[in-house]
């Protein structure tokens, strides 16, 4: 595995409404999206302590993600995913980020359930 821990803090569908996308009627109309996160940080400290301080509050990190969703307009999911990461790496605890950005509702001429970008960031900014 590439991050530096294995210790990790999940979040599973936050769903959020934005208006992102290539296509005239995605820069207009607000449309569903879905964020999977993975924050890898020791958690030694907080299974002893017990204390939110010696880990990541992941009802804010949820917060931030949901904040860039709901805010500017990328053209694309990778500009999205991006901007999440380090969103998330700038306000918490965490040494790396994965996370999965889906639109659940793609302007796409065939029946499919999402699509998607999946990323992993580290707080120096290198690619996992």
């Amino acid at each position: 595995m590439p991050q530096a821990t294995a210790d990790r803090i999940e979040l599973r569908g936050i769903r959020v409404l934005g208006v992102h996308g290539v296509l005239p009627e995605e820069r207009e109309l607000p449309q569903p999206f879905e964020i999977d996160m993975d924050l890898y940080l020791d958690l030694a400290p907080a299974g002893r302590s017990d204390d939110l301080v010696d880990t990541a509050d992941y009802a804010r990190a949820a917060e931030v993600a949901a904040g860039v969703v709901a805010g500017e307009h990328c053209a694309l999911l990778e500009t999205l995913a991006e901007r999440i990461a380090e969103a998330v790496l700038a306000d918490h605890r965490v040494g790396s980020v994965t996370l999965w950005v889906r639109k659940l509702e793609p302007p796409v001429p065939l029946e499919i359930g999402s699509t998607g970008v999946r990323i992993s960031r580290s707080r120096v900014g290198k690619r996992l």
